[in-house]
């Protein structure tokens, strides 16, 4: 099982109570708001609604006045994330899905210390389940204590790929993405897009997921998820292997030696700059 960070001095039990409680209470506004347009254009294919501004002020301010720890979110920012005790939030994680009507959406929360993950909660008010958990575990859903992760292998696991374009020339280009997505198509039990990181990470700490390859590299999206992760039992880096902190491009979740599979298969691809135009395979 992980460890807290160095320095890290709160409690961890009495943080998640008191930030589980400001979610439940904000939980009947984001059923309410489903299906809220897009109101704040962010770039290609992003956005966010009216909903994210609302619940992001109401949540952020809940926790803090609840914990006494400040937060940092994802519309409005807020303190370094990379320096002492931190909430990291995420009110409406998969916003195109939320404003589609699609449940594979939630409101994510996580505490990190100097940049590495202490505890996470995940909520997903459409389907009831609320996962919250520390990184000394366990990962418990509404209360109750989940058992942690078996060793496992790919061939019996579903597996999680973020969502992406073929056509990307980002810090992971489509070409490299799409082949990982090949890879692990041909040694997985079945391949799963949810457009949701919280999703895929969350139900890799519950295990129902095998595990989790997440190209995107926002903490608000990352840090609650990877928390879950590590208290279950799981492992969480990045693409290359190296530890999951805050700063990180990406991450790789997964259960115990399913998560050793994953990880040979991103190395057998190659590194993301031979994929790109001037230096491409193809």
């Amino acid at each position: 099982m992980a460890a807290f960070p160095a320095g890290f001095t709160g409690d961890p039990d009495a943080l998640l109570a008191a930030a589980g409680r400001a979610l439940d209470e904000a939980a009947p506004r984001f059923v309410e708001g489903l299906g809220a347009p897009a109101s704040v254009d962010k770039g290609p294919a992003d956005f966010a609604t009216d909903l994210d501004l609302e619940l992001e002020r109401r949540i952020a301010g809940a926790v803090a006045d609840a914990t006494g720890v400040a937060v940092h979110g994802e519309e409005y920012g807020g303190p370094a994330v990379d320096e002492g005790t931190v909430w990291v939030l995420d009110p409406i994680d998969g916003t195109f899905n939320y404003s589609a009507g699609y449940p594979a959406t939630g409101t994510l929360l996580g505490l990190v210390h100097d940049g590495r993950p202490v505890a996470g909660l995940a909520w997903f008010p459409l389907v009831g389940d609320a996962f919250a958990g520390h990184v000394e575990g366990p990962v418990r859903n509404r209360g109750e204590a989940l058992p942690p992760l078996r060793e496992g292998s790919l061939v019996d696991s579903m597996i999680a790929v973020g969502s992406f374009s073929r056509g990307s020339r980002g810090r992971f280009p489509g070409d490299y993405r799409f082949e990982i997505l090949g890879e692990v198509s041909r040694r997985v039990a079945r391949v799963r897009q949810f457009g949701s990181t919280g999703v895929d990470l969350a139900y890799t700490a519950s295990g129902a997921l095998g595990g989790a390859v997440v190209f995107g590299h926002h903490p608000w999206d990352n840090a609650a998820g990877a928390a879950l992760v590590l208290a279950a039992g799981g492992v969480v880096t990045d693409l290359a292997g190296g530890e999951w902190h805050v700063g990180s491009d990406s991450a790789l979740a997964a259960a115990p030696g399913v998560y050793d599979e994953l990880l040979d298969i991103v190395r057998s691809v190659g590194a993301p700059d031979d994929y790109r135009p001037a230096q491409g395979k193809r």
